[in-house]
């Protein structure tokens, strides 16, 4: 019987002797095979074990820890992927036969060179301490894609907040452009105008564009990855083009839990500089096949990972975990969301400031998306941000934008 054995260094095989081995006996074959020492190993069937940067982390695996424990009681069988997590140097095996340069064989080109020193390993540290989520915004992401999406078509959104000196990520509201969400794709139908008047809102707020979230649909739950091909090439360009060293991109997705029910999860990451820098350069391929392995990224030339060059890459090398923390932040989130299937209107505009009217006129309209609708409304556009700066500030809204908006809402 032959398992596959996935670990940093990539997929390998061991051969054992049949689904009757115990996990002692496993550890041992792969010690003699693969050469990594039985006190060093840590193994388990969940993939999350190759994310894990700490001791602390290690102890969350537990599945395979019962050295007498047999592999058929894992459902493991001829084929079965086990994941193994160890620490140190290795010499893999299988490595491509050494040629020699000049005279006596092949010469070396200028990209050869390249790709010898185009090492790819993981970033053990993000640059950024954690991302924090106003809990009614996230909720309000994750409502939408739960209940009313039910996880079938995939959606994204691009984060606004702040960056502490420490380095963590506060999330305060989520803009969800135009798009069109597939079942294994995410086309973001970007308005320049549009994000033009996002961000200046946001900066009237006293915010930036600080990540980017998105979820996976129930069929990507099947599969052995954290982050698809397509899904890593989308959130390196992102985070390319933003600029951000403490860019964070959230992935949210459902999952069975032990007792069968399905639980929404948030998963933080950020893509390691080493991604980033590929990218940018153009080393990744973009276009994809029906028989391309989603969980591997496919390179245009040779790089070296865990001591092999190879133009495929895993694409866990390119994820650096974020820890995920939750604040309640100052704003609403309870006027309608944009480019969603539901049409706002004046109307939904006079029942917000109806359902608040016992507040202060500047906690009425402090609502990023109640703000972006202004702004696309009946010109005002280019006054909103200043109507963001008072939500800002916590300072009177001027009564002749109070009397404007308070008559929009009453054209309904």
């Amino acid at each position: 019987m032959l398992l596959r054995i996935r670990s940093r260094d990539g997929l390998e095989r061991v051969q054992v002797g049949g689904p009757h081995v115990s996990i002692s006996q496993l550890k041992a074959l792969i010690g003699s095979q693969l050469q990594i020492p039985i006190h060093n190993q840590t193994l388990s069937t969940d993939r999350n074990l190759l994310l894990a940067k700490t001791p602390a982390d290690l102890l969350r695996f537990t599945d395979m820890s019962d050295p007498s424990r047999p592999l058929t009681s894992l459902n493991l069988s001829h084929g079965s992927v086990v994941f193994l997590y160890y620490q140190g140097e290795r010499t893999v095996r299988g490595g491509p036969p050494v040629c020699p340069a000049g005279s006596f064989g092949r010469k070396m080109t200028m990209d050869d060179l390249i790709a010898k020193q185009t090492r790819i390993t993981r970033q053990e540290s993000p640059h950024c301490d954690s991302v924090s989520f106003d809990r009614d915004s996230a909720n309000a992401f994750q409502r939408y894609v739960n209940e009313t999406l039910a996880f079938a078509v995939k959606r994204g959104g691009f984060m606004y907040g702040t960056v502490s000196e420490e380095g963590r990520v506060e999330v305060d509201f989520i803009y969800e452009p135009p798009q069109q969400g597939m079942e294994d794709d995410l086309i973001l139908l970007r308005d320049p105008e549009e994000e033009k008047l996002v961000d200046a809102i946001a900066a009237g707020l006293g915010r930036k564009r600080v990540g980017f979230i998105f979820t996976q649909t129930i069929m990507q739950d099947k599969k052995d990855y954290n982050f698809s091909n397509k899904e890593v090439l989308q959130a390196a360009e992102l985070h390319a083009e933003s600029g951000l060293n403490e860019w964070v991109t959230v992935v949210v997705k459902l999952e069975a839990n032990e007792d069968g029910d399905a639980d929404v999860h948030f998963e933080a990451f950020q893509m390691s500089d080493m991604c980033v820098k590929l990218f940018k350069e153009g080393w990744f391929v973009t276009e994809f096949g029906e028989d391309d392995d989603p969980k591997l990224s496919k390179m245009k030339k040779e790089v070296v990972v865990g001591g092999k060059d190879v133009k495929e890459v895993d694409n866990d090398f390119f994820l650096v975990v974020v820890k995920i923390i939750d604040h309640q932040g100052p704003l609403s989130s309870t006027f309608p969301i944009e480019n969603r299937n539901n049409l706002v209107t004046m109307r939904t505009l006079k029942n917000h400031l109806d359902r608040t009217k016992s507040l202060p006129f500047v906690k009425r309209i402090a609502d990023f998306h109640l703000l972006l609708f202004l702004a696309m409304s009946h010109g005002l556009g280019s006054d909103v941000p200043a109507l963001a700066e008072c939500v800002s500030t916590e300072t009177a809204v001027p009564e002749g934008y109070q009397l404007l908006i308070e008559s929009m809402a009453n054209t309904s």
